[in-house]
């Protein structure tokens, strides 16, 4: 890797990568710097946290375990330890993490906040600008290169709605981003909005804190076992899908539901007329997969409520059916969203949500040296699969260019020198 300095303007400093660079350190980057780094290409990991997997750090709740079994959470050439649950905790995923980034010897550039992305159609090449602070000391980087990995994921943003009257509530309100746990909640009326697994599982944490939960449900939510005798809820819908149709797994998937957890319509659980995969596949709606707040809904110690929040004011929420909570504290279940629209330029590939247009399993790949992972909605099984496939996909352009000598024809150093 090659520095240049640019005087021009801004004072950015100029590098060149002599292999793709990587935006992201989270378990989507770590993958693809990983696989790359077998093949012996040299690549940069640009993360805007101090951090690797910030998310996982930073933003999760205390409680917080793996939903589905280590075996299909497994990060590519590296398998979980054997002493490991079948659900490990938060603490033990982060400790995986930095044991993969150690053992593939990856580095990435932290507190580097991505600002813009586009490709150059003159030279052919990638431009990657980023800023750092240091104190009062703002550095700005352009990376160049030919290659450049979109590895931020799905998740990148908490979604916050707006709603009137949010300044006028009183107490504390917060993205579940930033719930820990339920200690500090202890005999207060909390409301969680949304009853996604995060809601669910927020929504529990309190309980078991003895705070007073209420969980809003403002849509239908698929709840399944996350196991269904025995065996992982989601390892039988892989198997099933060898054999069945999609369809009829979701059926079977309803049954086994039914079978174990009853009828949870009753208790305000309306389920979407979709079956759960078919769901996940179309709109990346994920099913809840329970562990122990149904119990809690049937007791009554989670109270199930209908409705969208219409305003806030001093200690309440009303709702649009015009029912009102008092409430001491709110924390919002709201989901995350890519962020990859805020600084890729970029409208081909991606689509304004900041997903890859085309649909799995092709949206790894897109022109011009243009790749995508993490963002298949499968989860980290679904990121090893693309990390596989992008660093395959480079290796061969890349023995290709040692085989010709293309990396000591100087015309990207002609194009840089330009600047």
């Amino acid at each position: 890797m090659l520095s240049f300095m640019e005087n021009d303007l801004f004072s950015r400093r100029c590098v060149w990568v002599n292999g793709p660079v990587i935006v992201g350190g989270g378990p989507s980057g770590l993958a693809v710097g990983a696989c790359l780094k077998q093949q012996g290409i040299p690549f940069v990991i640009l993360e805007r946290a101090d951090c690797i997997a910030s998310l996982w750090q930073k933003r999760t709740y205390d409680r917080l375990k793996l939903h589905l079994p280590k075996q299909f959470c497994q990060l590519p050439n590296f398998p979980f330890p054997d002493h490991y649950p079948e659900y490990p905790t938060k603490r033990q995923f982060i400790e995986y993490l930095e044991s993969y980034a150690k053992n593939f010897d990856i580095k990435p550039h932290f507190n580097e906040t991505v600002e813009s992305a586009k490709y150059d159609e003159a030279c052919r090449l990638w431009r990657v600008k980023t800023v750092s602070t240091n104190g009062s000391i703002r550095s700005e980087v352009e990376y160049i290169c030919q290659w450049l990995v979109v590895a931020t994921g799905e998740n990148a943003e908490r979604v916050v709605p707006e709603i009137d009257g949010l300044k006028d509530f009183g107490g504390e309100i917060l993205h579940a981003c930033d719930y820990k746990s339920g200690e500090k909640f202890r005999g207060k009326k909390v409301l969680v909005v949304g009853c996604g697994n995060s809601g669910m599982e927020v929504s529990l944490d309190l309980c078991n804190h003895d705070a007073e939960a209420s969980m809003l449900v403002r849509s239908s939510v698929h709840v399944l076992p996350r196991e269904i005798f025995g065996k992982s809820t989601f390892e039988l819908a892989m198997f099933m899908l060898k054999w069945l149709p999609l369809w009829l797994v979701d059926k079977l998937l309803l049954i086994f539901a039914w079978f174990i957890l009853g009828n949870i319509e009753k208790y305000g659980l309306k389920r979407p007329s979709m079956g759960p995969l078919t769901l996940k596949n179309k709109h990346g709606k994920t099913p809840v997969l329970d562990i122990g707040a149904l119990e809690k809904i049937r007791s009554g110690d989670i109270n199930v409520v209908n409705g969208e929040i219409k305003r806030f004011s001093c200690g309440m929420a009303e709702l649009n059916n015009g029912e009102k909570l008092e409430i001491d504290s709110v924390v919002l279940a709201t989901g995350y969203c890519s962020n990859v629209p805020y600084w890729l330029q970029e409208s081909e590939f991606f689509s304004k949500n900041g997903f890859p247009k085309a649909p799995f399993p092709n949206g790894w790949k897109g022109k011009d040296g243009l790749y995508a992972v993490g963002f298949t909605r499968r989860g980290l099984s679904g990121a090893s699969s693309d990390a596989i496939k992008i660093a395959q996909d480079i290796g061969k352009v890349w023995k290709e260019d040692l085989k010709q000598k293309k990396q000591k024809v100087p015309t990207h150093r002609r194009c840089i020198s330009q600047f």
